[in-house]
């Protein structure tokens, strides 16, 4: 089961568990949303890695779905995270800026130098919120949506994140400490302002940093 933050003819938003893949397949979101909303359409708009967990928001009509891809397409779907760093940004924010090629056959994307065939460039927003020993917490705001965007371009400046021993953390823990926090658009029948919040569990790597701005 998942939790259900809300859901009406239109939309459910719902908090995905790590280990959990985003797509329609057995076991997927838009399968356990549909099992806990007692049937109906779950549709796949945007996606979370595997091994993120946090807020997504599922499409339930054909009509929304197109609607809230339209959103994403045009920037106008706002998307923030919570993420616990091995080390801490220099500067306590700024934006990163990277030109990141996915290696397909690792499944693994890399910042590189120079533009070339399938590279995309990359941008996000970063705040400073904490520090524990070793660890930093940091709010991101995303900018553009790439696989493993957020992974990649802190890995890339020697800050993988907590548990994300794929781009460099010395130490495994499960789930990584990456959580979808916020998500904003437009309902795509009425065209109201929509905006969620959650708060990661406070349990493992989380509860090192006891005060989390909402």
């Amino acid at each position: 089961m998942v939790r259900i933050l809300y859901a009406d003819e239109a939309l459910c938003v719902a908090v995905k568990p790590s280990g959990v893949l985003s797509t329609d397949e057995p076991g997927g979101m838009p399968e356990l949303v549909r099992a806990a909303l007692g049937g109906g359409e779950a549709r796949t708009v945007h996606r979370l890695d595997r091994v993120v967990s946090g807020l997504m928001v599922l499409a339930r009509s054909a009509d929304a779905a197109a609607n809230l891809s339209a959103q994403i397409r045009a920037d106008a779907f706002g998307k923030d995270y919570l993420a616990v760093l091995h080390g801490a940004p220099a500067e306590a924010q700024g934006v990163l800026r990277d030109l990141l090629l996915r290696n397909k056959a690792e499944r693994k994307t890399y910042v590189v130098a120079h533009r070339e065939k399938g590279v995309q460039e990359a941008e996000l927003a970063y705040r400073l919120l904490g520090r524990a020993g070793a660890l930093s917490l940091v709010q991101i705001v995303l900018r553009t949506g790439r696989t493993h965007q957020i992974r990649a371009q802190f890995s890339a400046r020697g800050l993988p994140l907590a548990g994300d021993r794929k781009y460099g953390f010395p130490d495994g823990v499960e789930p990584i400490a990456l959580w979808s926090r916020g998500l904003r658009f437009a309902h795509p029948s009425t065209g109201a302002p929509m905006s969620f919040s959650a708060l990661p569990p406070p349990d493992e790597i989380w509860a090192k940093f006891p005060y989390i701005p909402e």
